[in-house]
């Protein structure tokens, strides 16, 4: 079962939706966890209080309880600071998304708009097919095109048997050592360079190999090939400009007939597509700063907050508060006991919190890491425009399987898009004429799209040919080009993304991460 260009951008924008919703749920999880330990260990204060009130002389406690107050008191600051940090980071998000998502409908809006356009000029460009069949100049033109194309055709095969003959032929000359080393030296031609002794021992390996009479059978099966290849290039070039002159003719027929305005609108809702495209990126590398501060404060890594919870830690962790617990313990009185008791449980419980923090921490890199790659991908596939209503892809597990595949770290974002590559064709477009469709379409490297010469401009692969060898791929055209086509700039093949990167998302890797499930 096949899925539509503009279905699967909508999978894949469901996907984002889900990772970004579990990254402000982790982030906000940590926060919270953040404060948490800061009210523990605030706790554990008042209770290592408690403890010196029943086991210190008024002096002593009065100085450790001082300390122990300033440190509280600057780390209960801190974490009311830190909460509204927190808030803040948390609404730009939230801002971001809201503008993100505008976006995105407003993109889904103007895709619309292109399609409609699309058929609108499919439609009239059919209605002037039909009304060229009459017509003797275009049909002339045709019949011109059809010949040129027929001697290219048969320039390019006899081309090819040349070349598979010199190959097969050629092996025997090749594999022969004495041979070639006559041959690579030029021997027998005014290209040979050697002294008297050297020319006396070469004479005799020609005679023994026969050289003279083979020298002209071997070069005649190199030399045909190349003037052939020759020919059948000016052929194919002669053919390709007779096409060229029907689509000026089909193009003019069109425009006179209304479609110089439809073109132009299509070439308006094209770069209105580019244009929502930037201002996306832009607010995803916002969102991706934004979620990057969030997460620096979820993990308590902003200075003031590490420098209050530094302090309180060093005061509950100086030798005489510690000699005073060991001697609580050492001691059996009731009091003691439960104060004692409840130190260590508060200890505990921030040891199981930072635990788990760990793991979360772990978990949110991983989703950051996936979700840059998800946008990359999203960016190549809206700039190849996949999206657009004319793509689909063969397999519907590029939804399924396989997205969720990519998502818990089993293949590649690289792999991943290489899959999407492979599984998309173009719809194809109308045929010229009565019938007209160029033979040399038929070959692996024609720049015709199967089923005939495309009458629209199919968007550009600038990531290489379809999983056919090129044959999906036809040459611009269409009608006179400056409509759907892809955005320029190019990309790296093999999994290279051109995403442009600002702010702080860092280095992009595509190694795929074991996120464990969560998906």
């Amino acid at each position: 079962m096949s899925i539509r260009g503009p279905e699967a951008l909508a999978s894949l924008e469901e996907a984002m939706r889900d990772i970004r919703r579990e990254e402000d749920e982790i982030s906000r999880r940590l926060a919270r966890t953040a404060e948490k330990i800061g009210k523990i260990k605030e706790s554990e204060a008042e209770l290592f209080r408690q403890l010196a009130q029943l086991r210190l002389d008024p002096a002593i406690q009065g100085e450790l309880d001082g300390r122990i107050s300033t440190a509280e008191t600057k780390a209960r600051a801190m974490l009311k600071s830190h909460a509204r940090d927190v808030e803040t980071a948390e609404q730009t998000i939230k801002d971001v998304d809201v503008a993100r998502a505008a976006l995105v409908e407003q993109r889904k809006a103007a895709n619309e708009r292109f399609e409609d356009l699309q058929g609108q000029l499919k439609a009239l460009n059919d209605r002037q097919v039909a009304a060229l069949a009459d017509d003797a100049a275009f049909q002339a033109k045709r019949s011109e095109a059809e010949e040129l194309d027929r001697v290219a055709e048969q320039s390019m095969r006899k081309t090819e048997q040349a070349e598979t003959d010199r190959e097969e032929k050629g092996r025997p000359y090749r594999d022969d050592p004495l041979f070639m080393y006559l041959w690579e030296a030029g021997y027998g031609t005014s290209n040979y360079r050697a002294n008297n002794l050297i020319r006396y021992f070469d004479g005799m390996v020609a005679s023994l190999v026969g050289f003279q009479k083979a020298r002209p059978n071997f070069a005649m099966l190199n030399e045909i090939p190349m003037r052939l290849r020759e020919h059948a290039e000016r052929q194919e070039a002669n053919a390709q400009a007779a096409e060229a002159e029907l689509e000026a003719l089909q193009l003019a027929a069109v425009d006179a007939a209304g479609g110089k305005p439809i073109r132009a609108a299509l070439a308006a809702a094209q770069a209105e597509i580019e244009k929502i495209d930037a201002q996306i990126v832009e607010c995803e590398d916002k969102r991706d700063t934004a979620a990057k501060t969030l997460q620096d404060l979820a993990e308590g890594r902003d200075p003031a907050f590490e420098n209050a919870a530094s302090t309180l830690a060093e005061a509950l962790g100086r030798e005489d508060i510690q000699t005073l617990l060991a001697q609580a313990r050492l001691t059996r009185t009731g009091q003691d006991d439960t104060i004692v008791a409840q130190i260590d449980e508060a200890r505990a419980r921030i040891r199981e919190e930072d635990e788990e923090s760990r793991e979360q921490r772990e978990r949110l890199k991983t989703l950051a890491a996936r979700r840059r790659e998800l946008e990359d991908i999203q960016w190549e596939f809206k700039k190849q425009r996949f999206d657009d209503p004319r793509s689909s892809f063969r397999e519907d597990k590029l939804v399924g399987d396989l997205l969720n595949d990519f998502l818990r770290g089993g293949i590649t974002a690289a792999t991943y898009w290489d899959h999407w590559r492979k599984s998309q064709n173009w719809a194809q477009g109308s045929e010229w004429g009565a019938g007209y469709k160029p033979t040399r379409q038929q070959r692996d490297n024609s720049p015709w799209p199967q089923g005939g010469g495309s009458t629209f401009q199919w968007p550009d692969s600038s990531f290489g040919s379809g999983p056919s060898g090129g044959k999906n791929k036809p040459k611009g055209g269409g009608f006179g080009g400056g409509w759907g086509g892809g955005s320029s700039g190019s990309s790296s093949g093999g999994g290279g993304f051109s995403r442009p990167r600002t702010g702080s998302s860092g280095t992009r890797k595509h190694s795929g991460f074991k996120t464990g499930g969560g998906f």
